[in-house]
């Protein structure tokens, strides 16, 4: 019997749409799928097969005619977005026995109206503002970490429990577990996807994003959306590298990278060169190296209205790091707090002049493979950067660490040009076969 659990969302709308399959089959075999290996990943806060199955059945039903372009497409929602039937916790103790609230996040909404099954909630760090890993492992090896604050998004899309997931990201939720975990995850420009029904860290730099597998299932979900098309760059339509003006960028955390991310770093050098792509060293000037203090002031002065209400009514029940980032929100001077939302203001149209001349641009998305242990989801130095700069960015899997473990690298732009981004990942994906 077929293994459908393995295929790809993109595989399975073209199934269901030629009628050779049912929602309910694909929804029974990923169920039996996430029954086998979620006691070893624990990538569900909540999953329940009766509702799945019932939900299955109804789109079932639903005339051909009349189905959105995710009809039947299973989505994990990271457990800090609303969703009204099933319960939304936060990774809290504070909301441990929180109901279904009736309410979806607008996101969630755009996604049911484009006809997705909505298959659970994948388990997420406490409010998805604290680098303290839970029990979710790593997939590839369950004594490592599969990053955050996202881990259970980018864990059930790497293990095949669902083809898409839905994460978030303040610092690099997204894109640190995607490198983990060896999938595609996509941060696209600030405030592309609302963000209205998620809970919120710093509304500076908080970004809905997704998880897949393959960049058609990326291009499939982000159909329902309205992303706009920036075409400032001049890689040609045809499905090839040949002549591409691509830039290899060491920012101020290179020191950082390990043997993996090294090692992805020659890969992606010779693959490009190799496909006739102009490939050049590139850095940035040397006043876009304050990111790791820009983000510190604005993140933890934002934490500090985002969690008020806890830390007067439920403090004794915040993770300390979250207590002590906010505390460090409230001992950051007002006058420093206003100087570093100016300059990050100044420097994000530098930044999307200086992208705009490549084609593609490729940076680390970690330092290396996943960490060992769970107690921590790993350094997010390398992707802050492009979260407060409020730029797209991809973790395209490149290659495997010292440890066998995934390692990627981030394919980035500047703001709006995220169609861009996706079409010359496409094409590196390709020169990668």
């Amino acid at each position: 019997m077929e293994d459908l659990w393995k295929l790809s969302a993109t595989e399975i709308g073209s199934r269901l749409k030629n009628q050779n399959l049912t929602v309910e089959l694909y929804a029974t075999s990923l169920i039996d799928r996430i029954s086998q290996r979620d006691c070893h990943v624990k990538a569900w806060a909540y999953c329940d097969s009766e509702a799945i199955i019932a939900e299955a059945k109804r789109l079932d039903r639903i005339p051909y005619n009349q189905r959105g372009p995710l009809h039947g497409i299973p989505v994990g929602i990271k457990d800090v977005i609303l969703t009204k039937d099933q319960p939304t916790r936060y990774g809290s103790r504070i909301y441990e026995n929180n109901p279904a609230t009736g309410v979806d996040a607008t996101v969630v909404s755009i996604l049911r109206n484009a006809g997705a099954l909505i298959f659970g909630k994948t388990a997420t760090t406490e409010f998805a503002a604290t680098s303290r890993g839970g029990l979710c492992a790593n997939p590839h090896n369950p004594d490592h970490t599969p990053g955050g604050s996202s881990s259970g998004s980018a864990v059930a899309v790497a293990d095949f429990h669902v083809p898409v997931a839905l994460g978030t990201q303040t610092g690099g939720s997204i894109v640190r577990p995607g490198s983990f975990c060896g999938v595609y995850a996509f941060k696209p420009t600030w405030n592309m996807i609302s963000t209205e029904g998620m809970s919120r860290f710093s509304i500076s730099c908080d970004t809905m994003g997704f998880f897949t597998r393959t960049i058609d299932d990326l291009e499939l979900v982000l159909r329902p959306f309205s992303i706009p098309l920036l075409d400032s760059n001049t890689l040609p339509p045809q499905t090839s590298l040949q002549g591409a003006k691509v830039a290899l960028l060491r920012t101020h955390a290179w020191p950082k990278a390990g043997p993996g991310t090294q090692a992805a770093w020659d890969i992606a050098r010779g693959i490009l060169q190799n496909s006739g792509a102009t490939v050049e060293d590139a850095e940035l000037y040397t006043y876009f190296s304050r990111f790791p203090e820009l983000t510190k002031a604005i993140v933890s002065k934002e934490a500090q209205s985002s969690f008020a209400s806890y830390m007067s009514s439920a403090k004794d029940l915040l993770d300390p790091s979250i207590i002590q980032t906010v505390e460090n929100g409230q001992r950051t001077d007002t006058t420093e707090f206003l100087k570093s939302y100016e300059e990050v203001a100044r420097l994000r149209p530098i930044w999307d002049s200086w992208a705009s001349q490549y084609d593609v641009i490729l940076t680390p998305s970690v330092p290396d493979e996943a960490p060992r242990g769970l107690e921590w989801t790993g350094d997010a130095s390398f992707c802050s950067m492009w979260t407060l700069l409020h730029v797209p960015v991809l973790n395209i899997p490149i290659a495997k660490g010292e440890n066998g473990l995934p390692v990627g690298l981030s394919m980035v732009g500047p703001r709006y040009g995220d169609m861009n981004v996706l079409r010359a990942a496409r094409l590196l994906n390709d020169a990668l076969r």
